[in-house]
């Protein structure tokens, strides 16, 4: 079995259940899929498999799910999160026929801690903390979003916020030059596992390339080993894929969101 295959097993058996969601308000089960419900009015769709459907099961899978998130006036937006290497024939056409708008294909990277720590210098000037304060989350939040050209939106700092109270694991990690927060990331201990995901990674347009988002990630790949963990997983945008393959990460699969809103 090569690394790829080892990596994607161990993707598949213990990072598509309870694990995926850890931050969940409620689970639902239907059929194969979990229909789960976060904080601030947030579906989200993901299972194991599709239990070998075809294309009129899957399409049926897809009007159930939506019809049962569209019940609760609270969900106001769903995301249906799909995998390359999946069998799931006729989802695509399902999903884009209900409303559910594709959005960026990414990179399944998982590999060992280790690599990401090693010989990573820190860049002049920038120090690299844990956030924990609602203030700083917020500072956090708006400029992750402003880094992925995005509009401010409270709602998502309100979630962690929300998340942090929760003490459930999960580390919020920000760089900073000259006092101002120029990068940021999520750190998710799996429960139950030997991995830990890292999420969020975002930088500022005009400080990029200076590995400060490297630095970032080595940062957070240390308090995971301190945590006795062992691997790591990311879903990787093309700017962020090179920078964890460089550190030993492989590409196992890919994943795209289909996103509906009300």
């Amino acid at each position: 079995m090569t690394n790829i295959e080892h990596y994607l097993r161990a993707y598949d058996e213990q990072l598509r259940t309870d694990a995926e969601t850890p931050s969940a308000l409620s689970v639902t089960i239907l059929g194969p899929l979990r229909l789960v419900t976060f904080a601030g009015g947030r579906g989200f769709i993901t299972y194991r498999d599709l239990a070998g459907a075809n294309a009129s099961e899957i399409a049926r899978m897809v009007v159930d799910a939506l019809a049962r998130f569209s019940a609760d006036q609270a969900i106001t937006e769903i995301e249906w999160k799909t995998r390359g290497h999946d069998h799931a024939p006729g989802l695509h056409e399902a999903l884009v026929a209900n409303g559910f708008v594709a959005g960026e294909t990414e990179s399944i990277m998982v590999g060992p801690l280790e690599g990401l720590c090693a010989d990573v210098p820190l860049p002049d000037g920038v120090t690299l903390r844990k956030v924990t304060s609602d203030a700083d989350v917020r500072t956090m939040s708006a400029m992750a979003d402003q880094a992925f050209g995005e509009s401010v939106s409270t709602r998502t700092a309100g979630a962690l916020i929300a998340r942090l109270s929760r003490d459930d694991g999960m580390e919020l990690w920000v760089a900073e030059l000259d006092g101002r927060m120029v990068s940021a990331g999520r750190l998710e201990p799996v429960p139950g596992t030997d991995f830990v995901g890292i999420w969020g990674g975002s930088t500022l347009e005009e400080f990029r390339g200076r590995g400060i988002y490297r630095a970032l990630t080595a940062e957070r790949a240390r308090s995971a080993l301190a945590m006795g963990r062992k691997y790591v997983h990311s879903d990787s945008t093309e700017f962020s894929r090179p920078i964890l393959e460089r550190s030993g990460l492989v590409k196992v699969s890919t994943t795209t969101p289909y996103e509906w809103k009300h």
